[in-house]
């Protein structure tokens, strides 16, 4: 099983921020955003991981990341030479995913809470099909949305209708077989120009494998495209560190977790960061 995490686009409605810098590289409280992504398909159990990003930010993103040793996982890296669609990156990662199933996850997209990781891990073990993401919203419009029976079962899958027929959004989380690259070709561009992951769902859809996994009230789903929601995305992580003394997507923590890195390179890492209060967090899960 292996992971890809698109994190191109230009980040317009961040500007001026992400004029020079790629939005997945800005902060959220504490730590890069595009920590979060990663952390959430380490718990999930992935090591191979894909970055996807623009050729203008390929070198500051493997001057962050490097190849993923010092966390136990493999990086790759591929440029998307312009942003045609989130099914783009499955095109792109072709060679990556060969006959393996993969994860894809929007390099914006913050998830916390308890039990998803066990959640994708139970997607990817299985062998046919998708699985797809649903968090309840109260601005559907806004998302892909996906209409579903009372037994849970998905009929229809619209991109940002105007009279939503539910309240479900499909989230910036997929998870498919090794399908997803073939089937991603045969797509054609949108009105807007873009390969939408919506159309290769509706694939899968069609065929009958297309399962969904709700995320209930005790998971947050955050999105983080504009000023305020990234502000409103620092002061959610920053609250609940604060309270309860512990990291949220501390990818050193969890590679330690995971049995992938040592005590003593856990606190090697952390040493780096001793002026913080971050490093202070790793230096004491390292000292027990």
């Amino acid at each position: 099983m292996k992971g890809i995490v698109l994190s191109g686009g230009a980040g317009t409605r961040l500007f001026p921020a992400t004029k020079v810098v790629s939005k997945q590289l800005l902060p959220v409280y504490d730590k890069p955003m595009i920590y979060y992504p990663i952390s959430l398909l380490m718990m999930a159990g992935i090591r191979e991981i894909l970055i996807i990003t623009a050729p203008e930010s390929l070198d500051q993103f493997q001057n962050l990341l490097g190849t993923g040793a010092q966390w136990g996982l493999k990086f790759s890296y591929l440029i998307q030479p312009r942003p045609e669609g989130i099914a783009q990156a499955l095109i792109l990662g072709r060679n990556f995913i060969q006959d393996d199933s993969v994860t894809l996850i929007l390099g914006d997209n913050i998830f916390w809470g308890e039990g998803l990781a066990e959640m994708v891990s139970h997607a990817i073990r299985q062998k046919q099909g998708a699985t797809i993401f649903l968090y309840r919203v109260h601005d559907p419009e806004r998302y892909g949305v996906a209409t579903i029976d009372q037994q849970g079962k998905i009929l229809e899958i619209e991109e940002k209708p105007k009279k939503p027929k539910s309240n479900f959004a499909v989230t910036g989380l997929y998870c498919y077989d090794y399908h997803a690259a073939e089937y991603a070709s045969m797509l054609k561009p949108s009105g807007r120009g873009e390969l939408e992951i919506t159309e290769l769902n509706r694939i899968y859809l069609q065929k009958g494998e297309l399962r969904a996994e709700y995320i209930g009230r005790g998971v947050a789903w955050l999105d983080t495209g504009t000023h305020q929601a990234l502000l409103q995305a620092a002061m959610f992580v920053e609250s609940i560190q604060e309270r309860q003394g512990l990291l949220i997507a501390a990818p050193e923590e969890i590679a330690y977790r995971m049995g992938y890195i040592s005590t003593k390179q856990l606190l090697e890492q952390a040493q780096m960061m001793r002026n913080t209060n971050y490093g202070n967090i790793l230096i004491h899960i390292a000292q027990g």
